[in-house]
């Protein structure tokens, strides 16, 4: 690298690379050394991404090695969630020093997601090893994100070991939730299900809309804690059914409407009447980099200002940010300038992150990206 000193960012860009010896595949294990000579790290190439090369270790060790005890860590340092619950994160990507990969846990079965090409090259090694180290019934590949087209990788969405369902059923708070393995990510979004508990003081008594509500994490949980009725509005029609069957399941029939629409066109056409006590907005990431920011922020501030207006005045506004490239700071500003422009007060009565299978490196600003805001809104005097 063109530096004689840096930081343990696992990233080192194109620009960062004085020169490359030798000769190598795309996707293979490198050292890494500064501009002085001395030894940096070892990590996985692949010069058609800007990011040119992704750091595993510090340390001079084997491909398997690097795999194994990376591994290790990762389950050690969740060792305590195991004890108490079915579903959790197992391996997240840059924060676990594996870039690129992400594997939950439903249960008995694990959904690894791989996203990059050098992650790719040692997926077998990251398949025996999580045979080796825990007990389980099957491991399912779900690696569909656009990402993996800028890494020279095709779709794959396959069993590695053994077999399972194609919507695993598991239990979390009580409640019977699941993960769809032909819908989004792993199946699930094992970050949210703390945030959905904090919903708990807020829920009694309270007409609720869930929207972009996917399978009805939130509107389980509302309704678990006394809510009257929640409309789920997604525009999947695969993850409404499942919702209504995880509905009868926990035994909510009658207490729901499964709304098959954009939920920004149904926000929108909502927007006119005060007439809801509660809404969840939980969308997806409206920007995968940082040259689409400020459409994310348009996005956000409009799908809040319409919450705002559909709100009875008291009412409550729950609201996530997925969008990694938007600052807590920032999206604290969006929702303030929704405020302004519907003419009301906004307190934030809970302020909630990723939960901690979702582990955030302070000298790793990517590995931060969820915010959540549970907030009351009302009339300004």
């Amino acid at each position: 690298m063109n530096k004689t000193r840096r930081n343990y960012h696992p990233w080192i860009y194109f620009t960062e690379i004085l020169k490359i010896d030798g000769e190598f595949e795309e996707g293979q294990i490198v050292d890494i050394f500064l501009q002085d000579g001395k030894f940096f790290g070892r990590g996985y190439i692949n010069t058609r991404s800007k990011i040119s090369v992704r750091l595993l270790t510090t340390q001079p060790k084997t491909a398997q090695q690097i795999v194994e005890e990376r591994i290790e860590q990762a389950l050690k340092r969740r060792e305590y969630i195991f004890r108490s619950e079915e579903a959790c994160r197992l391996i997240y990507s840059e924060s676990d020093w594996l870039a690129g990969l992400i594997v939950d846990k439903y249960g008995p079965y694990l959904v690894l997601q791989v996203n990059t090409l050098g992650m790719d090259k040692l997926k077998d090694l990251i398949v025996k090893a999580l045979i080796t180290k825990m007990n389980i019934t099957g491991i399912y590949e779900k690696s569909d994100s656009s990402v993996r087209s800028k890494e020279g990788l095709s779709p794959i969405c396959e069993w590695l070991y053994g077999t399972g369902p194609e919507v695993i059923f598991y239990h979390s708070d009580g409640l019977t939730l699941a993960a769809d393995l032909k819908g989004q990510k792993t199946g699930a979004f094992l970050d949210q299900r703390f945030n959905a508990k904090a919903t708990q003081p807020y829920a009694y008594d309270k007409v609720c809309v869930d929207a972009f509500s996917y399978t009805g994490n939130f509107s389980l949980h509302l309704l678990k804690y006394g809510a009257k009725h929640v409309k789920l509005v997604d525009y999947s029609e695969r993850s409404l059914e499942i919702a209504r069957q995880l509905m009868k399941l926990n035994g909510f029939d009658g207490k729901y409407e499964l709304i098959n629409e954009n939920a920004f066109d149904w926000l929108k056409e909502e927007s006119c009447q005060e007439k809801y006590d509660l809404v969840v907005l939980d969308p997806p990431s409206f920007a995968k980099s940082a040259t689409s920011k400020t459409s994310a922020q348009r996005g956000h501030k409009e799908i809040n200002l319409r919450a705002m207006k559909m709100l009875k005045k008291p009412g409550i506004l729950i609201s996530s940010c997925c969008t990694q490239v938007l600052s807590e700071q920032e999206f604290e500003q969006v929702l303030q300038d929704a405020a302004d422009d519907c003419k009301v007060q906004n307190c934030i009565l809970y302020r909630g992150s990723q939960p901690a299978d979702h582990p955030i490196l302070l000298d790793v600003s990517e590995t931060r990206y969820l915010k959540f805001y549970i907030m009351q809104i009302w009339r300004r005097a």
